[in-house]
C-alpha cells in the first residue's frame, strides 16, 4: 500500500514537472515556484471542502483507506461502513473527497522536495554566491510540509479532534505564506518608494492579527459552531446571547464534548462563533487602515486594492454564509477568501521588507561615503 500511494504522488507531481519542463520560460525554477504556489492554495481550497463536506473521516485510517491505496480497493469495507451506519462519515463519494485531499497533498510534498534539490543543487554550483537559490527556505518548506502531513494524519487517528484540526489548517496557510514568500524573492523587483519601510511593522502587526482570526475561523469550523448564530447583526435575538466562553475554548477536548467527557453545551457553541464574528470587525478595519496606507506607495497599489476586495469578499461571503444558513459553496469562498488574503499579506511583507533592506542598504552605503571622505580630508 505504501508503494502504491507513493507511486500515486510520485504520478501526479510529474505533471505539474513536466508542464514547467516543457514550458517556453527560460527560468524554469521561478515558475516551478509559482506553480506550487498555486496548487497549494487549490488545496487549502478544497481542504476546506474535504472539512465542509464532513470529508474527513471518509476513510477513518491513514495513509490508506481501510489499508488500500484507494476508495476502489476498499469498496466492500466502505460498503459495509456506509450500510452500517447510513448517516455516518463514511461513504464513497466522501472517500474519494479524503483520498483525493491526500493524494494532492503527496503531489505538493513531492513538489516542494524537487525545489529544495533544485536549490542546493544550484547554491553550490553557484560556489554559494547566488542568494536567488539559497536553500534555507526550501529546506523549511520540505519540513514544513512533513509536519503538515503529520498532523493531518493525526486529524483522522484522532477523529476530527478540534485543535488537531485547526493546527493543521494553520500550517496549510503558513506554508502558503512561505511560498508566497519564495515566489516573490525569485520575481524581479517591484520599484518601491523607500517610505514603504514604515509600513513594515504596521505589516507585521496586521498579519499577527490576521493569524488570530484565522486560528478563530478554525476553531468555529472544526467545532461545527458556523449555525450557532443563525442571524445577523444579532445572535439569538440579542448582542449578547447566552455563552459558555470556558468550554468554548478549553483547548483539548474530543470534538462536541467537553475536558470531562460531557457534551458541549450550545453556549459553548455561541461562545465559539460570537468571539469570531467580533474580532472580524477588528481584522477587517486594520486591513482597511493597512490598504489604504499601501495605497499610497508606489509598487503597492495592486496588492493593497486586492486586499481592499478581498476583506469586502470576506465580510460579504460571512454575513450571507450565516443568512442563508451555511450553504456549501459560500463556505468554501469563505475559506479560499481567507487564504487569499493570506497571499497578499505575504507579498505585501515581503516588499515592504525588501523595501526597508535597500533603504538600509543605501543608508550605510552613504555613511560609508560619508566616513572616507572626512578620512580623505583629514
Amino acid at each position: 500500500m505504501l508503494i502504491q500511494l507513493a507511486l500515486t504522488g510520485l504520478m501526479a507531481a510529474l505533471l505539474p514537472l513536466t508542464m514547467v519542463w516543457v514550458s517556453a520560460e527560460a527560468d524554469k525554477y521561478r515558475k516551478l515556484i509559482w506553480v506550487v504556489l498555486f496548487l497549494t492554495f487549490d488545496l487549502i481550497v478544497f481542504g476546506a471542502f474535504t472539512r465542509l463536506t464532513d470529508s474527513g473521516l471518509g476513510c477513518p485510517d491513514w495513509p490508506g483507506c481501510y489499508g488500500h491505496a484507494n476508495p476502489l480497493q476498499a469498496d466492500a469495507f466502505i460498503s459495509a461502513a456506509a450500510s452500517a451506519m447510513p448517516t455516518g462519515p463514511v461513504t464513497v463519494i466522501k472517500a474519494w473527497i479524503e483520498m483525493i485531499h491526500r493524494y494532492l497533498a503527496m503531489m505538493i510534498g513531492v513538489l516542494l522536495l524537487s525545489i529544495a534539490f533544485i536549490a542546493w543543487r544550484r547554491w553550490l554550483k553557484s560556489a554559494r554566491l547566488d542568494s536567488r537559490f539559497a536553500p534555507g527556505l526550501p529546506t523549511i518548506l520540505v519540513a514544513f510540509v512533513c509536519l503538515q502531513g503529520a498532523f493531518g494524519a493525526w486529524t483522522v487517528t484522532l477523529k476530527l479532534q478540534p485543535v488537531i484540526v485547526t493546527i493543521h489548517l494553520l500550517l496549510g496557510l503558513g506554508l502558503l505564506a512561505l511560498l508566497a514568500w519564495l515566489a516573490a524573492r525569485q520575481s524581479e523587483a517591484v520599484p518601491v518608494d523607500a517610505i514603504a519601510s514604515a509600513l513594515r511593522m504596521p505589516a507585521v502587526l496586521v498579519s499577527l492579527l490576521l493569524f488570530i482570526q484565522l486560528a478563530l475561523g478554525g476553531w468555529v469550523s472544526t467545532n461545527y459552531a458556523a449555525l450557532a448564530c443563525s442571524e445577523f447583526p444579532l445572535c439569538q435575538g440579542a448582542m449578547l446571547p447566552p455563552m459558555d466562553f470556558a468550554h468554548g475554548f478549553t483547548i483539548w477536548r474530543k470534538l462536541g464534548m467537553t475536558a470531562d467527557g460531557s457534551y458541549l453545551p450550545f453556549a459553548a457553541l455561541t461562545a465559539i462563533h460570537w468571539v469570531h464574528r467580533m474580532f472580524a470587525w477588528i481584522v477587517a478595519a486594520a486591513l482597511v487602515w493597512l490598504a489604504f496606507k499601501a495605497l499610497k506607495i508606489t509598487g503597492l497599489k495592486n496588492i493593497a486594492r486586492g486586499i481592499l476586495a478581498v476583506t469586502v469578499l470576506q465580510i460579504l461571503t460571512g454575513l450571507l454564509t450565516v443568512v442563508f444558513q451555511w450553504p456549501l459553496a459560500l463556505a468554501v469562498i469563505h475559506n479560499a477568501g481567507a487564504a487569499l488574503m493570506v497571499l497578499l499579506l505575504s507579498m505585501l511583507n515581503y516588499r515592504v521588507h525588501s523595501a526597508a533592506s535597500l533603504h538600509k542598504g543605501a543608508d550605510d552605503q552613504s555613511q560609508r561615503g560619508s566616513n572616507s571622505s572626512s578620512k580623505s580630508l583629514a
